[in-house]
């Protein structure tokens, strides 16, 4: 099935006094709207929206075949050295089309490799990660497009050590792969001098709008999965939400309606919560998409993430009875298997209305029930539908979101695809590691009177 938006819980039919009018979304919206997609076609036309053109980019998913495939009788597990949008969408292609067990179960891998990510330099993860890998039956990817992520080039040069220990150096060079800009930096560099295989980021791709480039298609290749189907989903979305029609353009109505909440109804915090364990990562990867290309210049959202059930447990009191300054996105999907709950012959009585009952439709019951609980409290929600959760129906949704977070862009004025308070901190970190020509900043020095436990 097709993506559907599901925004009745944002307008005055279901929120009396407390949605967005008919006349409203129809009109000032439907304005907004249109100011914001000439806005992207610009940028588009610019040369600046490389993730647009990804699905049909001639050789792409053959090339990322090519690549992967020698692997796969030689390698046990694969490793993703990268950060934030180099290393989300990895972790979001494993969970939604391999399973939250791939790495655990040789059952449902059937032969493929353990896909790892390695993205926070946490000495205690990386010890204990590579402690249980074998570096003979490993594959590394490294995901940096510039190569300046110090985090990144740390850890390959952690990893590359781990690897030169056990290897020959012509099995090191055959274990590596660097996804990296086409031209130059420093990962292009090494590769050109030592042979190292690569995979292009386009120049005008950023990070976080990569997922359907080489960074997200060679995780999703090496589990085995549809590369073709994830772009077609791409491509049949990207013809949605690049629509005039806002009634029919699930990317246009999301960015609008939860930018007219923020501005004007005062619903700054934007809550994507699935209900689907296999999206889970999904709201991890929309957090870092929404925050870091909208939140700039005093303006924009925060997003948050949630998972169906776990946090009707925990954060949905907060949402129900808390600040009223969020709307709830929920994500509803088809279970692959289902699970009926058996109730045996003299269960209680307050259990037997479990019978005949699956965990699908408990979970689906879940969503429901808070949608409508939030709804009688007057906090609004929308849903998106995304059906069975494979190749296709996950490219439709990365491309989706994609295109909602470059139409808020537009909507918030600020430019989504920069970040330079993420580069003022990758500056002053390799200015406190002493690189030639990064500064350190000045930072004051500690007042024992401010610290719990210091000595007066």
């Amino acid at each position: 099935m097709p993506l559907v938006l599901d925004y009745a819980n944002l307008t005055t039919e279901r929120l009396e006094g407390v949605g967005i009018p008919p006349d409203v979304l129809h009109h000032e919206i439907a304005d907004d709207f249109r100011r914001a997609l000439a806005t992207l076609r610009a940028w588009r036309e610019e040369g600046r929206l490389g993730f647009l053109d990804l699905p049909d980019t001639p050789g792409l998913a053959d090339s990322v075949r090519r690549t992967v495939e020698p692997w796969l009788d030689e390698v046990d597990d694969l490793l993703i050295v990268g950060i934030g949008g180099s290393a989300l969408g990895a972790v979001v292609l494993r969970d939604a089309l391999g399973g939250v067990r791939w790495n655990v179960s040789a059952r449902v891998r059937a032969g493929r490799p353990r896909l790892h990510l390695l993205d926070n330099p946490d000495p205690d993860s990386v010890a204990g990660l590579l402690a249980d890998l074998d570096p003979a039956r490993t594959a590394v990817n490294v995901v940096s497009k510039s190569g300046s992520t110090a985090e990144t080039m740390a850890l390959h040069l952690c990893v590359r050590g781990w690897l030169e220990e056990a290897l020959d150096p012509e099995t090191v060079r055959r274990r590596l792969l660097f996804t990296t800009d086409p031209k130059g930096g420093v990962l292009r560099a090494m590769a050109e001098r030592e042979g190292i295989a690569t995979l292009p980021i386009p120049a005008n791709l950023g990070g976080r709008f990569s997922v359907l480039s080489a960074v997200g298609l060679v995780p999703a290749a090496a589990i085995g999965a549809d590369l073709d189907a994830l772009l077609a989903g791409a491509a049949r979305m990207r013809t949605r939400a690049l629509a005039d029609d806002l009634r029919g353009n699930p990317a246009g109505l999301f960015a609008t309606l939860l930018h007219t909440l923020h501005v004007d109804h005062g619903r700054p915090i934007h809550v994507l919560m699935p209900y689907s364990d296999r999206l889970r990562s999904l709201a991890l990867w929309f957090q870092q998409l929404w925050a870091e290309s909208l939140g700039k210049e005093g303006r924009g959202p925060t997003p948050l993430p949630a998972l169906g059930a776990v946090d009707q447990h925990a954060q949905v009191q907060l949402f129900m009875e808390g600040p009223d300054d969020k709307v709830i996105l929920f994500v509803a999907a088809d279970p692959d298997a289902d699970v009926e709950v058996p109730v045996p012959p003299g269960a209680p009585a307050e259990l037997a209305c479990f019978r005949g009952v699956t965990l699908g439709r408990l979970l689906d019951a879940e969503r429901r029930a808070t949608t409508e609980a939030l709804r009688l409290s007057g906090r609004p929600s929308a849903t998106l539908e995304v059906g069975r959760i494979d190749a296709g129906a996950l490219g439709e949704l990365f491309m989706m979101l994609e295109v909602a977070t470059v139409l808020a862009g537009a909507l918030y004025d600020v430019d989504p695809l920069d970040q330079p308070g993420v580069e003022a901190g990758k500056r002053f970190t390799w200015g406190l590691l002493g690189r030639d020509s990064f500064v350190p900043p000045e930072i004051p020095p500690a007042d024992p009177a401010l610290r719990t436990g210091e000595p007066g």
